[in-house]
């Protein structure tokens, strides 16, 4: 297929654009400057305010939209922006796949919660679950529309994992953001991307899929990892969210706070999905980077 990637130069971006290419897709990707972009073939410019750049991008020769851009912050701005890419898409049967996250669940107790819980969303993604109303509206228009939401990624050196040893490095411990009980749902970055590439090949539409490999990571461990990547002895200590939200802000504070157990099993169950990557704790304290 021919795939116009909104994000393409990103963290997560990265990773699919590479996989797709992998698997022979032709990726065209949508940056703000064409001089950021180090790959071969088409490119396009363009930007998530400049809505005729958005329209304009998704020619007939496009085959699939996959839009990991990271969102304004203005629900009227991403709304906007969400409709300028799929209008050219309607009655066409094309795909689209939308970006969403597991913060829009908001916190889910100790139970896994699938793809047909509640949404629930904190602050920092509050307007993200009437986005993904729209786009698996669109599935009712002929267009193969799709939504992914990711746990928390990491892999690579990247990642909010990748922060936390930041902090390791710079206060001389692991530290993680309010209570030692929190845990997080979690993705190798190129777990995901493979995720990605079987949604464009395979999802029906409507599709709402949790890209998740490991349901519930205990967030201590992750600061303790992430300490011994940084050259320390394994400690961690808690961050008061209180303290958290003076330096990152309140609502990223409130969403590193988050409680969350995600099941990631239709993914595997639909499309086949087999994560396969390194455990966040063993990538970290190993210093693997793969």
């Amino acid at each position: 297929m021919r795939v116009l990637v909104l994000g393409a130069t990103g963290y997560i971006g990265s990773a699919v654009v590479a996989r797709l290419t992998l698997e022979g897709h032709v990726v065209v990707p949508l940056v703000k400057d064409a001089t950021a972009w180090e790959g071969d073939g088409p490119v396009r410019v363009g930007d998530l305010t400049d809505l005729a750049s958005l329209r304009a991008a998704v020619t007939d020769d496009v085959d699939a939209v996959v839009n990991l851009a990271t969102p304004t912050g203005d629900e009227a701005v991403d709304t906007a922006a969400l409709e300028a890419l799929l209008a050219p898409l309607r009655g066409t049967g094309r795909a689209f796949v939308y970006t969403s996250g597991v913060w829009v669940l908001g916190a889910t107790g100790d139970a896994p919660v699938d793809e047909d819980a509640a949404t629930d969303p904190i602050a920092i993604v509050g307007y993200r679950p009437r986005i993904e109303e729209r786009v698996l509206a669109a599935a009712g228009e002929d267009v193969r529309a799709a939504v992914v939401r990711p746990g928390i990624v990491y892999g690579r050196g990247g990642g909010i994992p990748a922060m936390m040893t930041g902090w390791a490095g710079e206060h001389g411990t692991g530290r993680y953001v309010g209570s030692a009980a929190t845990r997080w749902p979690m993705v190798h970055v190129d777990d995901l991307a493979e995720l990605y590439a079987l949604v464009l090949a395979k999802a029906e539409a409507g599709t709402v899929l949790h890209g998740v490999a490991h349901e519930a990571v205990p967030v201590a461990a992750v600061a303790a990892a992430a300490d011994l990547a940084a050259g320390g002895t394994g400690r961690a200590e808690p961050w008061p969210v209180e303290g958290a939200a003076e330096v990152l802000g309140a609502p990223f504070a409130e969403a590193l706070a988050l409680h969350q157990v995600v099941s990631g099993r239709r993914a595997a169950g639909v499309l086949g999905w087999r994560p396969s990557r390194p455990y966040v704790l063993t990538e970290l304290a190993g210093g693997t980077r793969g």
